[in-house]
């Protein structure tokens, strides 16, 4: 089995001002692939928020709709490709959210201000859309996924779609920073407020679809091919 993996995203414009910040943010650009410089203005030295942002750096600035999966056998990279065309020029309803600054557990993201049944259902759709492309989990994946605490829906979940946070479990979320330290969090929170002021509270169209692939395990997701998605108002 190829050790690459795929994912289904939200990935904003690459000339958003939104990406421009998360990508800053984290400090690597799904784009083409590269290492971005921080900010200037960083609320730690460079070298501690390097470690701060290193986990999410691996997947980029994005919300997951279809988490990280390998490749079923039989299929190939250019069916996946093109089934991702054609999944987003379906006509369905369009999503706006309003982004907020949230701690989740011990790490930053923006969210939606309020629930949104419509992106409930693109994710959902999602979810489901793209499982035939999907290898049933390593018993290392699900190893891993059952290190952390699962609650009974979210083991169903994992066995059955390999991932344990989709349909009502689901969260959208823009994920800015790995763990905070406790000490840290207020002035690292204060800092992400002051970097999206112009984001924050504004809507913000879920318009368009990422495809994107992690070649190793080790190297960061890159991202393959974007698609508009066709909505109705």
């Amino acid at each position: 089995m190829s050790a690459a993996r795929y994912a289904i995203y939200f990935v904003p414009a690459a000339q958003s001002a939104l990406y421009q910040i998360g990508a800053a943010l984290l400090g690597y650009d799904v784009y083409d692939g590269a290492l971005l410089p921080f900010p200037d203005d960083l609320a730690a030295s460079p070298d501690a928020w390097s470690d701060l942002t290193r986990a999410p750096r691996l997947y980029g600035f994005h919300a997951t709709l279809k988490a990280p999966f390998r490749l079923r056998p039989g299929r190939s990279a250019e069916e996946l490709a093109a089934h991702f065309k054609t999944f987003a020029a379906r006509t369905r309803a369009g999503v706006v959210i309003v982004p907020a600054l949230r701690q989740i557990e011990s790490f930053a993201a923006l969210v939606p201000r309020e629930p949104s049944a419509a992106l409930d259902a693109l994710a959902a759709d999602c979810v489901q859309a793209f499982d035939e492309f999907r290898a049933p989990l390593s018993d290392e994946d699900r190893r891993k996924r059952l290190a952390a605490p699962l609650s009974a829906q979210h083991q169903a979940n994992l066995e059955r779609w390999g991932y344990p946070h989709v349909f009502e479990e689901f969260r959208f979320h823009m994920t800015l920073t790995g763990r905070i330290p406790p000490a840290q969090s207020a002035e690292v929170l204060a800092y992400l407020r002051r970097k999206l002021i112009t984001i924050e509270g504004r809507p913000l169209p879920i318009d368009r679809l990422a495809l994107l692939c992690q070649p190793s395990p080790q190297a960061p997701f890159r991202l393959v091919a974007s698609a508009p998605l066709t909505a109705a108002f």
